[in-house]
C-alpha cells in the first residue's frame, strides 16, 4: 500500500530538486524517497559507525611523533 504525502517547498528547494530531477533523469518523488530510505538506514547503524571516515589525521599513533618510545 502506498501513502500520499503533500509537502510545501521554498522556491530555492523546488528549483534544486527539478535540477536534479533534470539531470538525473530520477523523478522528483523517487528522489526524496531514496533520500528518506538513507536517512530511515543511517539511523539503524551504531550511532559511532556515523563518524567513521570523517576524522584525519595520523592512521596510527605509532607514527605519530612525542609517543614512541627509544
Amino acid at each position: 500500500m502506498t501513502h500520499r504525502l503533500t509537502i510545501r517547498l521554498t522556491d530555492e528547494l523546488d528549483r534544486w530538486l527539478e535540477k536534479v530531477s533534470r539531470e538525473t533523469g530520477i523523478p522528483k518523488s523517487e528522489f526524496v524517497r531514496a533520500q528518506l530510505e538513507r536517512i530511515r538506514a543511517d539511523k539503524k547503524q551504531k550511532p559511532i559507525m556515523r563518524l567513521e571516515g570523517s576524522v584525519s589525521g595520523a592512521p596510527s599513533l605509532s607514527k605519530r611523533k612525542g609517543y614512541s618510545r627509544k
